[in-house]
């Protein structure tokens, strides 16, 4: 009987959460931010569920793959209207989804809102851009600032920028990452050993995986 309460103790919040997250998928898809509160909640779930996934995360055709959104919440609906809808499409996203556009928030948000209900059809690998450093430059902090008038939304959506999976390898054949390669990794056993939760550091293998800035000689 003690077993019973708790498996139904354990649905009935899993069906809760499934609930809060349709209600969240409904306000993001309008461009509108979450209360601070169930944008908590979202960042949470999303952690956990990001914990789950491995540094190179196995993806399989067919699947859109897509670069930089920086903030850009009407181009990303463009995209979804084109390439069609999660879950019926399924995406990886290469990173940069803030900063620069006039909607980081709204757009990071939606994203998160499809993570949470459809985690294996979106893909989401970390940018740049998702870092504490960058996002204090270039605009990311001051759009949470503005809009929720204080930074507790940007803390909480740090703590998943830390846990994005930062490389994705599509039928074993396809490599996606933000950046580049870096002469530091061989193989990708390599690249899944690295500690990803954390801030981004300056130099090393996980740095130029994320920012390759080419040099070019001559």
């Amino acid at each position: 009987a003690s077993q019973l309460r708790i498996n139904a103790h354990a649905q009935f919040r899993s069906e809760s959460k499934m609930a809060d997250v349709d209600q969240w998928i409904d306000i993001a898809k309008q461009c509108k931010y979450l209360p601070e509160n169930d944008l908590k909640k979202l960042c949470d779930y999303v952690c956990e569920l990001l914990l789950e996934e491995s540094n190179v995360q196995p993806v399989s055709t067919p699947v859109t793959v897509c670069g930089d959104i920086h903030g850009q919440f009407y181009d990303l609906e463009e995209l979804f209207k084109t390439g069609g809808q999660v879950p019926d499409t399924s995406y990886v996203f290469m990173g940069d989804f803030v900063d620069r556009g006039y909607y980081s928030l709204e757009t990071f948000t939606r994203l998160l809102t499809l993570k949470a209900k459809w985690p294996d059809r979106i893909t989401l690998l970390r940018g740049n851009h998702e870092s504490r450093q960058i996002t204090q430059v270039y605009g990311f902090y001051d759009e949470c600032q503005s809009k929720y008038g204080n930074a507790n939304a940007w803390r909480y959506c740090c703590k998943v920028f830390d846990l994005l999976t930062v490389a994705a390898v599509i039928d074993g054949s396809i490599l996606c990452v933000h950046g580049g390669l870096s002469p530091d990794i061989r193989t990708l056993d390599q690249v899944r050993t690295i500690d990803r939760n954390m801030e981004i550091p300056h130099k090393g293998a996980f740095c130029d995986i994320l920012l390759h800035d080419i040099k070019l000689q001559g």
